[in-house]
């Protein structure tokens, strides 16, 4: 299956139902290329499925004999073999050699949902071999991310014969020559990508080192931690470890936890990913991993779980222990086994999600105004910095996702720590950017210049520590670096549709084969519908900033729809204020259940007055 096509506007494709400038200022457009049109025939026909149906698959990139297994993701369909990676057999017979002889090991993780969910796997699978682990998350306010020299030296002087690193360690190459100078073994297992020279190690499982040729890439943290404990399951089977009594552990019901990962992790959601999340969704729904469940129960999950609910409910309190809290919460929350002990660690989330986002919307209302006098001075400018010594470096990360979403271009958000002695303050930053603009690598080649004290990231998502002497020079070398790319990406500006609807069409039979098609994410977006000149009736402010409505059809079928984040903004005027008028509705279908009864509204993503358009 080829990669998703990027929304992006091309002058000689025709406006989707005329639609030049939405409530958002965007370019409507058919995510179908005229090219693909007859490959979606083709697949409705070929496997029974309504047309629009095949548009969607089509236009992800589907060919006609992939279909079975896009429709009903099977990890036998797509699971490699795991030597494919670099130095996996290594890390295998280390690990095994380990468990077997119940050496002490200890998982080095990260404090987000990948890697409290990377450390958990471990855990558990230790557990089911009768052994256990230790885990060391570092602190994200006094630690930072990844190993540090003095964590590397207590781990060891605690006993430690073999250290672990999930989520992190392929660029820790000074803290981590603690251990090879201390003679204990280093496993590193990681994605993140990677520079030419590794940390000394007995393997360097990261699928996005430069010699690996796996083409795994796309996998988190949590999918690569899956296929180091299928390649020691294999090692160990090969030991005749298992022809004693000891039984195999059950892998399969470990997905519950690779596919959350996955999904908070915004990895791409094709291949080997589709998988992860697909069984994960149905081993979850099984509500055998106490954790989760208690975490479902006391966010008010009642209904069957969706990458909806892994991204927005579940993720978001997992990582608020690693935001403002303990940042172990999360991997102990999903390795745990006392149904009151997690429901303690669940609440406990739950509690502190509750204050992040008190304190969230605090910065963020700050950043904004920053970002807004920024843009209003300097319309081009490719990236917008905001920063406080009041803003809790935890949650600066989500603020310039925000900002990102917002402004449409790189945002960084820095938390700035006093200094107390008249010395030089240096700030902790998250940076987020938008699809073609590469932020990771310029903040890789900055540190590399010496610009940054440190740093490192994804194409889409990036951190570092910055002296404050040196921001200017740092903004400086992202204007020159990213300028053009960011101005090429925000021309591209266009929102791509698989096909306009209405309520009446919705029946339960479509709604299933839509979720059929999924799970939908990162690489393989929820499928976007148009509402033709639909009449919005009854809108109203809900919660803080939402607008709720019903919209109507000219036959007179309705669903009732939702636009969040909506006040004060275009769209949340239009609804509002639509005086009967029809209107344009773009927004994606969502079926959930509440006090046991199972809706499907339209969650608005963007709205157009057909009368303004030509």
């Amino acid at each position: 299956m080829r990669p998703q096509p990027k929304e992006a506007l091309s002058e000689n494709r025709a406006a989707f139902l005329g639609v030049e400038k939405s409530g958002k200022d965007q370019r409507w457009l058919d995510r179908l290329e005229p090219s693909d049109a007859n490959r979606a025939t083709l697949i409705a026909q070929r496997h029974g499925l309504p047309e629009l149906v095949g548009r969607i698959l089509a236009a992800r990139g589907a060919q006609v004999d992939e279909v079975p297994d896009l429709l009903d993701p099977r990890l036998r369909a797509f699971m490699p073999d795991p030597s494919t990676l670099q130095d996996m057999d290594a890390a295998a017979r280390r690990f095994a050699d380990a468990l077997i002889a119940r050496e002490h090991i200890t998982v080095f993780g990260d404090y987000d949902v990948d890697g409290g969910s990377s450390s958990a796997l471990m855990r558990r699978y230790a557990r089911a071999h009768g052994h256990d682990v230790d885990i060391y998350i570092p602190d994200r306010m006094t630690e930072g991310y990844g190993p540090n020299r003095d964590a590397i030296s207590r781990i060891i002087d605690g006993g430690t014969q073999l250290i672990i690193t999930v989520d992190c360690g392929t660029t820790s190459t000074e803290a981590l020559s603690v251990a090879a100078e201390r003679g204990i073994d280093v496993i590193i297992i990681d994605h993140h990508q990677a520079d030419e020279a590794l940390p000394t190690a007995v393997a360097v499982v990261n699928p996005n080192r430069q010699d690996d040729i796996s083409g795994l890439g796309h996998l988190c943290a949590a999918g690569v931690v899956f296929l180091v404990l299928a390649a020691t399951t294999r090692e160990l089977r090969g030991r005749k470890f298992y022809s004693d009594g000891q039984g195999e552990p059950a892998l399969l019901e470990m997905l519950d936890i690779v596919g959350l990962a996955t999904v908070c992790d915004v990895v791409p959601l094709r291949g080997l990913n589709r998988a992860f999340v697909a069984q994960g969704l149905q081993v979850m729904r099984l509500r055998n991993n106490v954790g989760l469940r208690a975490l479902a129960d006391i966010a008010g999950l009642n209904s069957p779980a969706n990458t909806y609910h892994l991204g927005f409910l579940l993720g978001p309190r997992i990582n608020a222990g690693g935001r403002i809290g303990d940042c172990s919460l999360g991997a102990r929350l999903l390795s745990e086994t006392d149904p009151a002990e997690a429901q303690k660690l669940a609440e406990l989330l739950d509690r502190l999600n509750r204050e992040r986002k008190a304190m969230e919307g605090v910065i963020l209302e700050e950043a904004l105004a920053s970002a807004d006098r920024k843009v209003t001075e300097d319309p081009d400018c490719p990236i917008l910095i905001a920063g406080s010594e009041e803003w809790h470096k935890g949650l600066v990360g989500l603020v310039a996702s925000r900002l990102t979403d917002r402004f449409r271009r790189p945002s960084m958000v820095l938390a700035w720590t006093k200094s107390g002695d008249g010395g030089v303050r240096q700030g902790t930053g998250s940076l987020r950017s938008i699809t073609g603009v590469d932020i990771g690598a310029a903040v890789r080649e900055a540190t590399a210049q010496g610009i940054l004290i440190k740093g490192g990231g994804h194409a889409m998502a990036a951190g570092l520590t910055i002296a404050e002497d040196r921001l200017d020079e740092f903004e400086a070398f992202v204007r020159e670096r990213l300028q053009t790319h960011v101005h090429t990406a925000q021309s591209s500006n266009g929102l791509e549709f698989d096909g306009a609807v209405m309520p009446g069409a919705l029946t339960e039979d479509f709604v299933n084969l839509l979720e059929k098609a999924g799970p939908y994410g990162t690489d393989y977006p929820a499928p976007r519908f148009a509402f033709p000149a639909h009449t919005v009736k009854f809108a109203k402010v809900v919660g803080d900033s939402h607008v709720r409505c019903s919209i109507q059809a000219s036959d007179g079928s309705r669903m009732d729809a939702i636009a969040f984040r909506a006040t004060q903004s275009p769209i949340g005027d239009m609804l509002l204020k639509s005086d009967g008028r029809p209107l344009h509705i773009a927004g994606q279908v969502k079926r959930d259940t509440w006090q046991g009864r199972t809706k499907t509204d339209v969650t608005i993503d963007d709205v157009a007055d057909p009368l303004k358009q030509g």
